[in-house]
């Protein structure tokens, strides 16, 4: 539905800028720009003007981003106003399981807007990441050449630091060729972004390490090329030697290993409906500090800080001895592994199987007690029914509940600020007429496709 609005916005801005001179949008003749719909058109002629503050077009990069917090607003709005009981139709206003799932209709149709925007929006911004990453590596190049400038004076340039500048220039040509090719995905972030569309922890340690190994091979390599004297050749050759770099290659070998298998652990777990994993908008910096519910995780702290600490360290032994590889020392290398060991179980130990301890009769003030019957509703007691990062409403009303042979979709209940209804450990969901009197099964579905264990319950007449 975004994507068909977007699309029409862009041909109609396309269409009416090619017949005028000049269009609201601010586009003049020659072009095809400057239409109306404010869409792909009205960007090619009418300038960075044509988009700033009003285009909502989807598949523009422009516009992506005012198009996804517009309707983030406007869900905001319907959201707290149907939670004060603001535009509720005469007809449904009678019955308080017809209004219930009125709204409930009603704010999943624009929680689903806001979805379809915000993947436009992370599209987009993967698009554009990859030119941010290539200005981020040739700066860190241009930083390098002007530290190697300045602790030059006194000192005097040396043949190392021209083959410190001559390994950046080719380690940043070559982070930049991959950053292009992987455009769409992030540029030369692609490889260290998992398939739930986050910033993998494990993967961007190994890729920290693995960097700085290759940029210390490149300078040896530099300075074996530039050396004329047969002793120098033979001491660059010696400082590849296992004696000086067995802790640094130890350290690579193990953060490469706990990526790997990292992967391999949270795939066989999803797989097994042991892990809960749901897709995120976008990748952020701060998921190699957070879990996928964005609250701070220790396990993936601790490895973070302890790998940056050790790389740092390497990245000044490699500065003070360019001849050889960077000499870790065991004590910081079996840091370093204690740390990704720490890490590594943390991912063996999170989520869990969601679980159903108990199904009760959902009774309000002023009713007398009595048994499950159909068109009564049920209060489902249990722990895990939101999976970490799933608190969006698009994702909320995704949630099932399988009473017999029924599907039961659960119903949005809005409050001011968020919902009542669904909550991690309580779900209150109506059992249909179409539910046979007797003993029947209820099973939950959560947002990430896990089955809950199945409950029985006893609905009589």
């Amino acid at each position: 539905m975004a994507v068909q609005e977007a699309r029409h916005g862009a041909g109609h801005g396309a269409g009416s800028g090619a017949g005028s001179g000049t269009g609201p949008g601010g586009g003049r003749s020659g072009g095809p720009g400057g239409g109306p719909g404010g869409g792909l058109g009205g960007g090619l002629g009418g300038g960075s003007g044509a988009h700033e503050g009003g285009c909502t077009c989807g598949d523009c990069p422009h516009g992506a981003r005012t198009g996804h917090r517009r309707a983030v607003a406007a869900f905001l709005a319907k959201r707290d106003a149907l939670a004060s009981g603001q535009g509720l139709p005469a007809a449904v206003a009678h019955s308080a399981s017809a209004s219930r799932q009125w709204v409930s209709d009603e704010l999943t149709q624009s929680a689903d807007l806001v979805a379809e925007r915000g993947r436009i929006e992370g599209e987009a911004w993967l698009g554009r990441l990859w030119r941010y990453t290539a200005f981020t590596v040739w700066g860190g190049v241009v930083v390098l050449l002007l530290v190697q400038a300045l602790t030059a004076i006194g000192a005097g340039w040396t043949a190392a630091r021209t083959a410190g500048l001559v390994a950046a220039v080719v380690l940043a040509g070559l982070l930049t060729g991959a950053a292009w090719l992987h455009r769409a995905r992030g540029g030369a972030l692609a490889p260290v972004i998992g398939e739930d569309n986050r910033l993998s922890t494990s993967r961007a340690v190994a890729a920290g390490w693995v960097l700085v190994v290759v940029y210390a091979l490149l300078v040896l390599v530099g300075q074996l090329a530039a050396a004329s004297a047969h002793g120098r050749r033979d001491e660059l050759i010696a400082g590849l030697g296992l004696a000086r770099g067995a802790g640094v290659v130890t350290v690579v070998a193990v953060v490469c290993g706990v990526a790997v298998l990292v992967r391999r652990v949270v795939g066989l777990r999803v797989l097994g409906q042991r892990l809960q994993k749901v897709r995120a908008d976008r990748p952020r910096a701060a998921d190699l500090l957070t879990d996928d519910a964005g609250r701070g995780s220790f396990a993936d702290i601790q490895y973070v800080v302890i790998s940056v600490v050790a790389l740092v360290f390497a990245v000044v032994r490699l500065a003070r001895r360019p001849s050889q590889l960077p000499d870790l020392p065991w004590g910081l290398a079996l840091l370093v592994l204690v740390s990704a060991a720490t890490y590594l179980a943390g991912k063996y130990a999170e989520g869990g199987r969601p679980v159903v301890l108990s199904v009760v009769r959902a009774r309000e003030a002023g009713d007398l007690d009595a048994p499950i019957r159909t068109g009564d509703d049920i209060e489902i007691r249990g722990a895990g029914f939101v999976p970490p990062g799933a608190q969006s409403a698009d994702r909320l009303s995704r949630m099932v509940v399988r009473i017999g042979p029924v599907h039961v979709h659960v119903p949005l209940v809005p409050v001011s600020g968020g919902f009542s209804n669904p909550t991690d450990a309580v779900l209150t969901v109506p059992v249909p007429v179409d539910v046979e009197p007797g003993r029947v099964e209820v099973q939950v579905v959560t947002a990430a496709g896990v089955e809950t264990n199945r409950y029985e319950i006893d609905v009589t007449d």
